[in-house]
């Protein structure tokens, strides 16, 4: 844990964006380096205990905040039997003050969703899914170690549809070893047969220790065609712009009105409370997280004592009497304002003047006057006299205009 100024406090939040996460995962799939597991089931009624108290340690101590937004995640959510699920948001609804209108999203895997599993969830009070389906051809499914096949996926969406649910994202990948452009073409296709309101595009990153990782460093895979990925992202671009989608952030779509609210959050550096193990949040100027082993998250959370009385502030010590923290950082004014431009440049609006200087009492170009300018002058930004964003080739080179707020 960092060592932090004595006197680093902050008040505590009015409202908030909410994560739980569910580790769990019937398989594992070869290209995900999240923290999840395959096999641990048995530890399902514990972990759900756990996860409970946390939340409620939480709500006492934060003196029982506005909920704005619920996100479940994982892991895989879906795979929690049902009236597991009904405890954990029971306890949600105890310790914070979720608003009526809030937007409550699970992350679903396909095979989770058939006969009478979504109206079970909406009875629960979800109003927003998720759904895992990645890819609509079948060679490729088996390729991500998905459990599902392109029919099921389709036939779990219509089951959705059924239920009632008229929020619904799908999350497709693309730049995989061995797609080709027809198959990515077939793949878009197909989701917009179906008519979600929300899509999520991901390209496929290779990250270190993952076993597809290890098979493409073996050449067992072909390493995956950076400009091929180039071409997928512009088609996807221009078909979804044909169909009506605003695309309102660098890999997300969706019908105008219907942009991920819990999202929203975390792209304009909002605050949320993350639980479950490994879990991340961001209240006022603190960053922390949870310890990542679920076993070692729900032993210490058994051993917990109980919560004193809720703090007037958040503090390193009112953090650190956490059970199950894993790490605390007090973030500088400095690092604040450069991750509020990364992320809000991810969206489409940009990041206005006039927020960024009533949030940090500066002007934006006294801070980054030299950044804005360079990355202008390469058509990576564009500006006028209320907002700063990306340009539709700063999109294709994000991660390189990012960078340049962290120097």
């Amino acid at each position: 844990m960092n060592t932090l100024p004595a006197t680093a406090t902050t008040s505590l939040p009015h409202s908030l964006s909410l994560y739980v996460h569910i580790p769990f995962c019937e398989t594992k799939c070869p290209y995900c380096d999240f923290n999840t597991y395959a096999g641990i089931e048995q530890m399902m009624p514990a972990y759900v205990e756990a996860l409970v108290s946390e939340i409620e340690r939480w709500g006492a101590a934060l003196s029982r905040p506005a909920v704005t937004t619920i996100f479940m995640g994982g892991g895989t959510p879906s795979y929690l039997p049902a009236h597991d699920l009904e405890a954990v948001l029971a306890a949600v609804r105890r310790a914070f003050g979720v608003m009526p209108d809030a937007e409550a999203t699970m992350e679903a895997n396909p095979g989770d969703l058939l006969r009478d599993r979504p109206a079970s969830l909406s009875r629960l009070g979800f109003n927003r899914l998720s759904i895992g389906v990645q890819s609509l051809d079948d060679g490729l499914l088996r390729l991500l170690g998905r459990r599902h096949t392109a029919q099921e996926a389709a036939d779990a969406y219509r089951a959705v549809r059924r239920a009632g649910f008229e929020n619904v994202n799908l999350d497709l990948m693309y730049g995989l070893p061995h797609q080709s452009m027809a198959q990515w073409r077939d793949t878009l296709d197909g989701a917009l047969a179906l008519g979600p309101e929300h899509l999520s595009l991901y390209c496929l990153t290779l990250e270190e220790g993952t076993p597809m990782e290890q098979q493409v460093r073996l050449g067992a895979l072909p390493e995956p065609d950076g400009d091929l990925a180039a071409d997928m992202y512009l088609h996807a671009e221009e078909t979804l712009a044909r169909e009506g989608y605003r695309h309102y952030e660098i890999s997300n779509w969706a019908r105008p009105g219907l942009e991920s609210r819990h999202n929203l959050t975390y792209w304009r550096n909002g605050p949320f409370l993350g639980v479950g193990p490994g879990a991340h949040s961001y209240l006022g100027r603190w960053r922390f997280h949870n310890l990542a082993s679920p076993r070692e998250y729900v032993r210490s959370m058994a051993a917990a004592e109980l919560a004193g009385a809720a703090p007037a502030t958040l503090s390193e010590e009112t953090l650190a009497s956490f059970p199950v923290m894993g790490g605390v950082e007090f973030l500088d004014v400095s690092l604040e304002m450069a991750e509020t431009m990364m992320m809000g440049l991810r969206l489409d609006e940009g990041v206005s003047l006039a927020s960024f200087e009533s949030r940090f009492g500066r002007r934006m170009d006294a801070v980054f006057g030299e950044q804005l300018a360079e990355l202008t002058g390469l058509g990576l930004l564009e500006r006028d006299d209320s907002v700063v964003r990306l340009t539709a080739r700063g999109r294709l080179l994000g991660n390189e205009v990012f960078l340049r707020f962290f120097g």
